[in-house]
């Protein structure tokens, strides 16, 4: 016998003897059969009423509360099967003597006795006439009371209209639940179509309003995930989630918050993973590189770089032209502290990212968040260039991504230019390069001034006060960009989210 019978046993016990419904259910039963719990006198007494046994059989040695065996059924011991009486919420209290010729049998009513085919069915002394619809979870005790009879040996049970339609109905709620969904692939398409367009506007809008846009088609994405979609549905539902979170932890990084955008790429991750697509994930890991590589150690963003390409396989994809890049501009920032072996290796990369991008279809190289295009590939050669101390391949790879870049293409434009405000630095001009970072910040309207542009401006400061410690245009270049108009309402990162300006040999 399942647990579940013996649950469903005792509960028609407790409702014969008009108490309310137990709290028993399999799992506590199961922890009683284990011994991790001891069941109570009452419970202890309508279990061995069901098992018909002593509490010595199941291990306690505590008489029963009623004080009688349980051990046999009283038409075993030789008495007279008791026949059906009303509960005391259908007909009121019964009288005592047959509380105790209950004990031991599971009472079948007679079939002519309709009124008792049901105990706990609220419809009235006419419930089972007919095949009346059956409310939610009413199949479930229809077919534990038919168990019930045919497991107390009441022979044939006849399968009337209610067995029927409990059956039919529970059949239809299956196909009600394997067909039904919150999402249509009409809704699918439009919310496609807009986290495409998101990545068309993420470098033209500012961060905060981007990122409260976002948010809010996330929000409404993780409530319709929340609702049993069917399998074709649901997965194309899990990648529109990664991707809308991947392009929040992208938005969470020009705001400065590293911290909230690892968060927003684990939840990336997960989504991703669910898909299966592999693809999808190396996108995901690929963008989450870009947290370290602006505010962390370049050692975990190599890593992680490394890690995309292994997930994106040989066929050409985004993330597979993208990692190399972005593995190259990470053996960059060590070369520039002293790496020694990284500089070959990162213009290997460098042709292999190259290599990987030229096999792209239109489709994979005109979006800036989740493609990867023309101008991005340029100017992670140019950053790579300028960390290895290349100053005149840097400077001509990034006045060719200045041209590329459209002039709403906000946060790469100002990292170019900042970029190239470091190569002027590695020509021996830091006046020039000082000029060139000042520039760059405040040609951008206030509000497109996020935290990590301002902070790539603060490291060309650190690296030129690193060459050149007595420069005097230094005071002038801190002070303007510690003024508080240097940074728009878009930038709002947590204090324990700011990073301070990391020395020279980090830029």
């Amino acid at each position: 016998m399942a647990l579940s019978d013996i649950v469903a046993q005792v509960r028609a016990l407790f409702e014969i003897d008009g108490k309310p419904e137990p709290k028993l259910g399999d799992t506590l039963l199961s922890a009683y059969e284990s011994g991790y719990k001891r069941p109570g006198p009452e419970y202890l007494h309508y279990l061995c009423a069901v098992y018909r046994v002593e509490p010595d059989d199941l291990g306690y040695r505590s008489p029963c509360i009623c004080g009688r065996g349980h051990a046999s059924r009283p038409a075993e011991a030789g008495g007279p099967v008791p026949a059906a009486v009303p509960s005391q919420r259908d007909a009121g209290p019964r009288p005592p003597a047959d509380t105790d010729a209950l004990i031991g049998a599971v009472v079948v009513p007679a079939p002519d006795d309709r009124h008792w085919i049901s105990v706990r069915n609220p419809r009235g002394p006419d419930r089972a006439e007919g095949p009346a619809s059956i409310d939610v979870g009413e199949e479930d005790i229809v077919l534990r009371r038919t168990l019930l009879s045919l497991l107390a040996g009441s022979g044939v049970v006849t399968l009337d209209g209610q067995i029927l339609g409990a059956v039919d109905s529970l059949r239809r709620k299956m196909d009600d639940t394997l067909v039904s969904a919150t999402v249509s692939p009409t809704m699918l398409d439009q919310w496609e179509e807009t986290t495409l367009g998101y990545g068309q506007q993420y470098q033209a809008t500012p961060s905060l309003r981007m990122l409260c846009d976002v948010l809010l088609d996330f929000s409404e994405v993780r409530r319709m995930a929340d609702k049993r979609q069917p399998v074709e549905l649901q997965e194309r539902l899990l990648r529109i989630a990664a991707q809308l979170s991947g392009l929040s932890g992208l938005i969470m990084i020009n705001l400065g918050d590293h911290r909230l955008a690892r968060s927003f790429f684990r939840t990336a991750r997960t989504a991703a993973d669910e898909t299966g697509d592999r693809k999808l994930r190396a996108w995901v890991t690929v963008r989450e590189a870009l947290v370290p590589m602006y505010y962390g150690d370049p050692r975990e963003a190599l890593h992680l770089a490394r890690k995309a390409q292994d997930l994106a396989g040989r066929d050409p994809s985004v993330a597979a032209a993208m990692a190399p890049a972005v593995e190259a501009r990470a053996l960059g920032q060590l070369a520039l502290r002293g790496r020694g072996d990284a500089a070959p290796s990162a213009r290997r990369a460098l042709l292999r990212g190259r290599s990987v991008f030229d096999q792209l279809s239109k489709e994979h190289t005109g979006d800036l968040v989740f493609g990867f295009t023309e101008r991005q590939m340029t100017f992670y050669e140019g950053d790579t260039y300028t960390n290895l101390g290349d100053h005149k391949g840097g400077e001509e790879s990034l006045s060719r991504a200045l041209t590329l870049y459209a002039p709403t293409d906000r946060v790469d434009l100002t990292l170019v230019r900042l970029d190239r405000a470091s190569c002027k630095l590695h020509a021996g001009q830091p006046d020039a390069a000082l000029v060139a970072a000042r520039e760059a910040i405040f040609d951008l309207p206030t509000e497109h001034r996020s935290d990590i542009l301002v902070h790539r401006a603060r490291q060309v400061g650190a690296a030129v006060s690193a060459k050149h410690p007595g420069l005097a245009a230094l005071n002038d270049f801190y002070e303007s960009l510690s003024g508080p108009n240097v940074q728009g309402p878009s930038s709002t990162p947590s204090p324990s989210a700011q990073p301070s300006v990391p020395p020279a040999e980090q830029v």
